[in-house]
C-alpha cells in the first residue's frame, strides 16, 4: 500500500530530470498516484514526454501558465479524463536573467511583471480551475518556494519578491478553499542544483555557504523535498494547510 494510491496528480514545473517537480513526482508515482504532466512550451516537450510515459502518464500537455486558453484545456482535459483531482504540484517560477543580477533597484517594469505573474500569480490561476475537480474528495495543493522570500539573497532580486507573493499566497488560499477541504502549502526548499538555479550568479558560492552553516551540515537532495512533498500530499497531513514548510537542512533558523 502505497501513501497515495488511488490519487491523481498534476505537476507542473517539469523541464529535465534534475528538476524539482520530477524528483516530486518520482516519488508520488512510487506511492502509488496517478499523473498528469505539463510543460512550459515546444521547446521543452523533447525533455518532458519522454519522461512523463516513462512512468506511465497518459495526460502530458503543453501549458504555458500565462495563457488562459491553455490552462482552461488543461484542466478541460483532467476533468473530461479522470473527473476529479487529489494533488497539484506547482513549481513554476520565471525572471528574466538580467533582472537577478546587480541591484533589485533596477529592475523593470516589464520584469517585475513578468515573475509576478509566471512566479506568483500563477497558482491562483491554476487554482481556480483545479478547486472544483478536488471538492468532492478534498485535495492538496503544493508549491515551491525559497528563503530569499523573506531574507535578502544576493542575486534573488524579483525573485524573492514574488517568492514573498507566493508565500502570501499560500496562506490567502488554504483560506479560501479550506471549507472544500482543500488544503494549500509550501515547501522552502534550500538551494539545490536546478537548470533555474544554475541561471542565479553566485550560485555555488550559496551552495558551499549552506553545506558550512546548516545544522546538518548540509545541502539537501531531491529526495529530501520530495519526501516533504509526499507527506504534504498524503491524508498523513490532512490536519496541514497554509504552512511553509522548510526543508533546507535547518540553514532558515541560523542567525549567524
Amino acid at each position: 500500500m502505497g501513501l497515495l494510491d488511488g490519487k491523481k496528480a498534476a505537476i507542473f514545473g517539469v523541464a529535465n530530470e534534475r528538476s524539482i517537480a520530477w524528483g516530486i513526482a518520482g516519488a508520488m508515482k512510487k506511492e502509488g498516484a496517478e499523473l498528469a504532466f505539463t510543460y512550459g512550451g515546444a521547446n521543452l516537450e523533447s525533455r518532458v514526454r519522454p519522461l512523463a510515459e516513462q512512468v506511465g502518464s497518459r495526460i502530458i500537455m503543453p501549458c504555458d501558465v500565462t495563457n488562459d486558453g491553455e490552462v482552461d484545456a488543461f484542466f478541460d482535459t483532467l476533468k473530461s479524463e479522470w473527473g476529479s483531482l487529489d494533488i497539484l504540484v506547482h513549481s513554476v517560477a520565471f525572471a528574466k536573467k538580467e533582472e537577478l543580477k546587480g541591484e533589485f533597484l533596477n529592475t523593470s517594469r516589464e520584469g517585475f511583471f513578468l515573475a509576478m505573474d509566471v512566479s506568483a500569480y500563477s497558482l491562483v490561476s491554476l487554482l481556480r480551475r483545479a478547486a472544483p475537480l478536488m471538492e468532492a474528495k478534498g485535495g492538496s495543493v503544493i508549491t515551491l518556494t525559497y528563503l530569499g522570500s523573506e531574507r535578502v539573497i544576493p542575486n534573488y532580486n524579483v525573485m524573492g519578491v514574488a517568492k514573498a507573493a507566493l508565500e502570501t499566497s499560500v496562506r490567502y488560499l488554504a483560506s479560501d478553499l479550506g471549507p472544500r477541504n482543500i488544503r494549500v502549502n509550501a515547501v522552502s526548499a534550500g538551494p539545490i542544483k536546478t537548470l533555474a538555479a544554475m541561471g542565479i550568479s553566485g550560485f555555488r558560492e550559496i551552495l558551499d555557504l549552506v553545506e558550512k552553516k546548516a545544522p546538518l551540515r548540509r545541502n539537501i537532495t531531491l529526495e529530501d523535498i520530495a519526501g516533504a512533498t509526499v507527506y504534504l500530499a498524503s491524508d498523513l497531513s490532512r490536519g496541514v494547510t497554509g504552512e511553509i514548510l522548510y526543508v533546507d537542512s535547518g540553514f532558515n533558523i541560523m542567525g549567524m
